[in-house]
């Protein structure tokens, strides 16, 4: 307390505290002074001997006020020369605070988009309890569960406190304008109250209203209510119409509220269950979410359903061989696709930021040989190592202040524009990035790096302040040889930006051949100039084939007279998609367990493969006639035929469902090369095509090939379709070449390779730069060496030389230890690399080759500075 107290009368009673120790020093000097005088001393030796005993009074004044406590107007001095030295030179302060602004924008806005998917929890009640359950089968871990397997779970399960299921949809929602398609989930009754999510208006479904007797209800989200219903209180107890059946708004979803898997949904109903599909084991549609009860591990849940997995396939063997359970954090689920390219550009930010920071750190020390004169004059006129470390802070605190409010500036920019490159139907299925900006949790990342950066600024000029610096300072000449420290602690720097370089270089490369040879992939067809949209039908109006089979033809027929098409058909789903819809299919003659297999299902009109300009390798094509009354027939593609008919000539082979039932045999008339019916990422799948006159559905894409541009075909496609019936809703108008660019794993690739390929150029610039002002500064200082050398005999090539060599040698340190540290850096990226090797040797080589250039072409300007000093000009100057 007695100290506080002294510190604030130091700061109310500066001035007094100032008289009181000027008249208190005088008083001792005095005495001094006396003391000699009676020892015999003259007046005039006495005071200054006097003086040479009391020391330096600047000195032992300021070490008076640092002893007593902090002073506040010392701080503002200290800032007020600060700013003086920054305005004095413009450019190294501009340059400084340029780079540290790029490095703290690249970082803070990358760790926006980390904290806003990894770090944020989710809008759910105990989130990390929460599991999203699966069916694992011979395809992969992630496929669709049954509703009579979900039912299993749910009631022989030990691991979970509730269980619920949910699935993506979409419904034909009846509007005065029309019928319109809208995004829509269904879900059992218990997956809000499984999440811990409460309606902010109305009320969640009740238990059993997931029944087939139950009435139809529905939950908007927070979105739909605001767009569809002005958001009014009055909208519960309103009905909507969906799919033709009439269900009861009840209840509204937070504002805050989202599930990415099934996002964007506009309504929220309970599932279905009185369809066939409900009925029927091999029928997968749903997948689970689940709470653990407490306790609980992850581990020890899957252990559960796995365990209730091969219990059900003992008992259902038609059903469920190799069918085993699976079950991920539900955090996983939503964010799993984004976290790799989210931690590659981290990790690329964090070296960005490493090189800007080194970069002003060797700025700032090449700045503190041009001031040695100046503290050491400092210091002898009585600074103490203190006072000159504490305006040294100021000074780096200023620099890591400016370059902070700059790069957060920016960085909220970046932010802003890095999700304007995201495809609208990535951003829907990416909703925690929504509202993205500026929070808590951004805001002291940045503060934390630029404290950190500011430390360093602060720090490094403080290795100029050694015992000897100050009596060296001053007998120095102007341009002597380069200061022992710049040399070893400034080399060093470059060396670790040059690393640091090389390492985002080599996953650049890496990043970028990936993308290109993911885009120029193999997709089994022709994707330019193809067109596709989504025809959905009112299941009232067509629940038979015969209206539904009529409305293709009719469909087909209006299209194929439209200006600039050459061809149409349609497919129950397009390529490269999420690789869903399966089906299990046996052969004939074949035992059982071994031929049970899953592929995946289309169904496709006579025309598609035609269309998609898919190459047929042996048989035929459909033929339009082929309909129920005909014999079954398939198309399978290569894949399908290398695995199960290895050896042999599928055409003219059959296959059929489980059982083998007589209706579902069908013969094998084609086999079309592999058509990317899932990711590009992934290796192609076996597959069997159907004709849609054989096994028809209310929903389908309608796939158009034509000579114009493909989007401007939509319009009179749309027109075409509701000319023919009003009631049918189409939505999802894309180009195929749209579709391969933006799907989820060509974008990863892509926006991967594009980030970590700009951070790599600002890095080969800042290395470089940092290279060149290491040469152009040790060239500045050894001017009266390189002038004694020429003044011997030395010639300009060896003067090159010498120059030259420091630069290599520099170079060859950072590019080796960066092609080291690459190496590892690779292998940690390796799950986002596609057809490319994580140690790709030309990417390494040409990398090595690259840096080396641009470093060596920086590295000649210094030297042919050198090469053109005039010897008399150089020994003049010294």
């Amino acid at each position: 307390m007695l100290r506080f107290v002294r510190k604030l009368q130091l700061f109310f009673g500066r001035d007094r505290f100032r008289d009181a120790l000027t008249e208190e020093m005088e008083f001792h000097r005095a005495a001094a002074e006396k003391e000699f005088v009676e020892e015999g001393m003259t007046p005039e030796a006495a005071r200054f001997a006097a003086r040479r005993q009391f020391g330096n009074a600047t000195r032992l004044n300021e070490q008076s006020h640092e002893i007593v406590g902090f002073r506040a107007e010392t701080v503002w001095q200290d800032l007020r020369f600060a700013l003086r030295q920054l305005r004095k030179n413009p450019g190294f302060a501009l340059t400084a605070i340029l780079i540290l602004a790029l490095g703290i924008a690249a970082s803070v806005s990358i760790f926006a988009f980390a904290d806003a998917a990894l770090l944020r929890p989710l809008p759910y009640r105990e989130p990390e309890r929460l599991v999203n359950l699966f069916e694992r089968n011979t395809l992969g871990p992630r496929f669709h569960l049954s509703y009579l397997d979900y039912l299993d779970w749910k009631r022989l399960n030990k691991s979970f406190s509730s269980l619920n299921i949910y699935e993506g949809k979409g419904y034909i929602l009846a509007t005065p304008a029309g019928a319109q398609w809208v995004s829509a989930a269904d879900v059992s009754d218990g997956f809000f109250r499984t999440l811990g999510v409460a309606p902010v208006l109305g009320r969640d479904f009740r238990s059993g209203e997931d029944l087939p007797s139950a009435p139809r209800t529905v939950l908007l989200s927070y979105a739909a209510w605001q767009s569809r219903f002005g958001g009014r209180s009055d909208a519960l107890g309103q009905t909507v119409t969906l799919n033709g059946a009439t269900s009861t708004i009840i209840g509204v979803l937070p504002r805050d509220f989202h599930f990415a898997p099934v996002e964007p949904a506009e309504f929220w109903t309970t599932v279905h269950t009185d369809d066939n599909c409900a009925k029927h084991r091999g029928c997968h549609n749903y997948l689970g979410v689940a709470r653990l009860k407490d306790g609980i591990s992850a581990a020890s849940a899957l252990a559960d359903v796995t365990t209730i997995a091969l219990q059900l396939e003992k008992q259902y063997p038609d059903s469920n061989t190799d069918r085993q359970g699976y079950l991920l954090p539900l955090a996983d689920v939503i964010v799993g696709d984004i976290r790799p390219i989210l931690l590659v550009l981290l990790g690329g930010a964090a070296l960005l930021l490493l090189i800007a920071s080194v970069n002003v750190a060797s700025l700032l020390l090449v700045r503190s040989e041009s001031r040695r004169r100046e503290i050491a004059v400092r210091g002898a006129l009585g600074a103490s190592r203190m006072r000159l470390l504490r305006q040294f802070v100021t000074e780096g605190l200023v620099l890591a202040a400016a370059g902070s409010v700059l790069g957060l500036t920016c960085a909220y920019g970046a932010m802003q524009l890095l999700q304007t490159f995201i495809p609208t139907g990535m951003m829907a299925s990416m909703p925690y990035l929504r509202g993205l900006g500026l929070n808590l949790h951004v805001i002291v990342f940045a503060c934390v790096i630029s404290l950190a950066a500011g430390v360093l600024f602060s720090l490094t000029p403080v290795v100029r302040l050694p015992g000897t610096a100050i009596r060296a300072g001053l007998t120095e000449g102007g341009r002597g040889t380069a200061g022992t420290t710049w040399r070893r602690f400034g080399s060093n720097l470059v060396v670790v930006e040059l690393a640091a370089a090389t390492v985002l270089l080599v996953g650049a490369g890496l990043l970028g051949q990936s993308f290109y040879r993911l885009l120029h992939v193999d997709t089994g067809m022709e994707p330019d100039h193809l067109a596709a949209i989504a025809v959905v039908m009112p299941a009232s109006v067509y629940a038979k084939d015969a209206p539904r089979i009529a409305l293709e033809r009719q469909i087909l027929g209006r299209v194929m007279r439209l200006p600039g098409v050459t061809s149409a058909g349609i497919a129950s789903d397009l390529p490269v998609g999420d690789g869903d819809g399966t089906t299990t299919f046996r052969i004939p003659g074949r035992p059982y367990r071994v031929e049970t297999n899953e592929v995946n299902d289309r169904t496709v009109s006579a025309s598609y493969f035609a269309t998609v300009q898919a190459r047929l390798l042996r048989g035929r094509y459909f033929s339009e006639t082929e309909d129920a009354s005909k014999p079954g027939v398939v198309i399978v593609n290569e894949a399908l035929a290398k695995k199960y008919f290895p050896g042999q000539d599928p055409v003219g082979q059959r296959i059929g469902d489980d059982q083998l039932s007589a209706g579902s045999l069908k013969e094998i008339v084609g086999v079309v090369d592999d058509i990317k019916e899932g990711p590009l990422d992934m290796t192609p799948r076996p597959a069997y095509y159907q004709p849609f006159n054989q096994g028809t559905d209310d929903s389908f894409y309608l796939v158009v090939r034509t000579v114009q541009a493909e989007a401007s075909l939509f319009p009179a496609l749309t027109t075409a379709i509701h000319e023919i019936d009003p009631g049918i809703a189409t939505y999802g108008a894309v180009t195929m070449s749209e579709r391969i660019h933006d799907s989820p794993s060509a974008y990863l690739h892509r926006s991967s390779a594009y980030l970590v390929g700009g951070f790599a150029a600002l890095a080969l610039l800042l290395g470089v730069v940092g290279l060149y002002g290491v040469i152009a500064y040790s060239v500045s200082q050894r001017t009266r060496e390189i002038g004694v050398r020429m003044a011997l005999g030395a010639q300009r090539s060896s003067v090159y030389k010498l120059i030259l060599k420091e630069a290599a040698w520099l170079t060859s340190l950072g590019i080796g230890a960066g092609l080291v540290c690459s190496i590892a850096s690779a292998a940690l990226t390796r799950k986002l690399l596609f057809g490319v090797a994580a140690w790709d040797l030309s990417t390494f080589v040409a990398v090595a080759v690259v840096l080396a250039a641009a470093a060596m072409a920086a590295s000649y300007l210094p030297a042919h500075r050198a090469a053109s000093v005039n010897p008399v000009e150089a020994l003049r100057a010294e």
